[in-house]
């Protein structure tokens, strides 16, 4: 559980860090499963439900950049979701009733790893109220070297920012109105997690080490946050991991844009991204480097 401070924290700044919440063997039970997954990608050649693929891949050589809704594919995932200590920390920031609204493993392979460009989640799925957020499970230690989180603090409390490029939504901040160099990397040991709120500036450079760094991303929601985009009821009902079920949305005076029209590249946040014309990463790049 967290303490006190820790939820002020978040509060304030929008993100915390918090380690060993993964016992080692439920981490490596993890790792080992994803190592078979990747082993599975060799057989695929080109994008599909499950697997989102680097530039490069090959049989001989995977380069896998995420699993798609892991936690439908195999029981381990599915049992992260739903860990006990990870709803405990959730429940303590937006109640007792929580959803899942979606859900990927991003992997970022020794030297090849993509880097995802600086977004707030909040511009692709806007929401009647914002107590939403993002739990990272760390697989791997995440540091500088390989691409771990970066987050602009207290960006949540501020406006959401343009994610359109000539007019069509492209998954990442096209105005300059903030300063990437407030960037700070959210670094730690596999089996620690990573929290951030839904409006929070965040991205990952590229991993330029020799240990790979695998996240597994889990989408928490208030019971009572309802998609402005809209959702059937079967699916609302399925989302729902713990506590009481209800038809009434919670309404707040939130900021939202919404991701419309559509992305001319359709896929994942990587194939989004590959419409920009230059990237979002200015200062934070030079401070990370060091």
């Amino acid at each position: 559980m967290l303490d006190e401070k820790q939820i002020a924290c978040y509060r304030e700044q929008g993100y915390l860090g918090v380690e060993g919440v993964f016992s080692p063997e439920e981490t490596e039970e993890l790792r080992q499963v994803t190592d078979e997954f990747v082993e599975r990608s060799r057989q695929v050649a080109q994008h599909d439900d499950i697997f989102d693929l680097e530039p490069g891949h090959t049989p001989e050589r995977p380069k896998l950049r995420r699993i798609k809704n892991p936690a439908t594919h195999h029981p381990v995932y599915d049992r992260a979701l739903r860990h006990c200590r990870v709803l405990d920390i959730v429940t303590q920031l937006i109640g007792p009733a929580i959803r899942c609204n979606g859900q990927k493993l991003n992997l970022k392979s020794a030297e090849f790893g993509s880097p995802v460009e600086w977004h707030q989640d909040w511009a692709f799925y806007p929401h009647t109220n914002d107590d939403l957020l993002a739990v990272g499970i760390a697989l791997d230690d995440m540091t500088l070297e390989n691409g771990c989180l970066l987050v602009i603090p207290g960006s949540h409390q501020g406006p959401i920012l343009d994610h359109t490029q000539d007019g069509y939504f492209a998954g990442a901040v096209t105005q300059a109105d903030f300063d990437d160099g407030e960037a700070v990397p959210v670094q730690l040991k596999a089996g620690g997690i990573s929290i951030h709120h839904v409006r929070m500036l965040h991205g990952s450079l590229p991993n330029t080490s020799t240990r790979p760094r695998r996240l597994l991303l889990f989408q928490y929601c208030a019971g009572d946050a309802w998609p402005v985009m809209g959702m059937g009821w079967d699916a609302w009902k399925q989302s729902l991991l713990c506590g009481e079920l209800t038809s009434q949305p919670r309404v707040t005076p939130v900021p939202v844009r919404l991701p419309l029209p559509p992305s001319l590249k359709q896929g994942s946040i990587y194939e989004t991204q590959t419409v920009l014309q230059q990237s979002t990463f200015k200062k934070a790049k030079q401070k990370m480097a060091g």
